[in-house]
């Protein structure tokens, strides 16, 4: 599946073999504890172990402006993407919708089921790696009829478990050596006011070093669960 992207000013396009998930990759213990309580109360059951890495269709990666997902239970998450084509590391924005009412069941299924927006900037990740700790994430609601952006998420890379160790466990790299490229959504942080879906999200990464931002946002449509 092919994807357009611009970087560094130039349009670059990638043909996606590989997709996962990584789960669970806070790096404080009080804060992946937060994010499992949160999602316990509405019913997921806590990891086996973390991080870790699930395996989704890189069919359901898209940059489209508008996704459908199937009833009310869904969220997105502002999370860093890594790509990987042929040893070359890029890092770029991605959110990772799930449903909320099947991750009670099965986090997997959960994750595998919705669509997983991809901003269309990517930054070479050897311009940030002396730095990737202090690039900022954020994430915003529209929720109801209102269309007012409601503050959701907010961190730093420092927050999440170290890129490096997350590529190394997940075989990123090696999967993205075989004529196609890999990607990897990398984990996230609490939301403000507990996890809840909405009708429009919207992300952003911010390099404070480089004073560059990538961002990207969609609408949300829900299709009807029929009996």
């Amino acid at each position: 599946m092919q994807m357009n992207f611009t970087l560094d000013g130039s349009a670059v396009t990638f043909d996606f073999g590989h997709c996962t998930v990584a789960g669970w990759t806070g790096r404080d213990a009080k804060a992946i504890q937060h994010h499992i309580d949160e999602l316990a109360a509405i019913g997921v059951k806590p990891p086996s172990t973390v991080p870790l890495y699930y395996r989704t269709s890189f069919g359901m990666l898209t940059q489209a402006p508008v996704i459908e997902v199937v009833g009310s239970g869904t969220s997105g998450e502002v999370e860093p993407l890594l790509v990987a084509k042929d040893g070359v590391l890029y890092l770029g924005l991605a959110s990772d919708h799930t449903d909320r009412e099947l991750e009670a069941h099965s986090v997997a299924l959960s994750k595998q089921i919705c669509a997983k927006p991809v901003a269309t900037t990517l930054w070479q990740y050897d311009d940030v790696a002396d730095h990737i700790e202090q690039i900022e994430l954020k994430s915003w609601i529209r929720e109801g009829d209102s269309d007012d952006w409601v503050p959701y998420q907010e961190g730093t890379i420092a927050s999440i478990r170290p890129l490096g160790d997350l590529i190394d466990g997940s075989g990123l790299v090696a999967a993205g050596n075989h004529g196609v490229a890999s990607a990897m959504l990398c984990g996230t942080f609490g939301a403000k006011g507990g996890v809840r879906p909405a009708r429009s999200f919207k992300m952003a990464m911010h390099d404070p070093v480089r004073d560059r931002t990538i961002t990207h946002s969609y609408d949300v449509v829900e299709l009807p669960e029929i009996a």
